[in-house]
């Protein structure tokens, strides 16, 4: 799913929202997560998930087609966890979806 999907599936489930406001919506919410997680904070969503920041350690790697040896320098990385019903209605679903698709 896109962001454009989003703000699709957004606009449809709710009639009385326009289009422009859906899409107006999906970027404010994903605007503020984006500074949250840049501040460092951590983002928890009952149900679907929590998102926050892992740190990767300098270390040196390798130039493959050189071979010579790289110094790669400390990275944050965003990181998402699934939450328990995302993942126990991601599995019962695609269970369901599977056994539809093969009888």
């Amino acid at each position: 799913m896109t962001r454009s999907d989003l703000v699709e599936e957004l606009a449809n489930r709710f009639s009385q929202l326009p289009h422009r406001d859906a899409e107006f919506a999906v970027k404010a919410i994903l605007d503020a997560m984006n500074d949250a997680l840049v501040r460092g904070h951590r983002i928890e969503i009952r149900g679907f998930g929590s998102f926050s920041i892992n740190r990767r350690p300098p270390r040196m790697g390798r130039n493959p087609r050189s071979g010579e040896s790289v110094a790669i320098p400390e990275k944050r990385v965003p990181h998402f966890k699934p939450g328990k019903a995302l993942r126990e209605a991601v599995d019962t679903r695609t269970a369901e979806l599977e056994s539809k698709a093969n009888p």
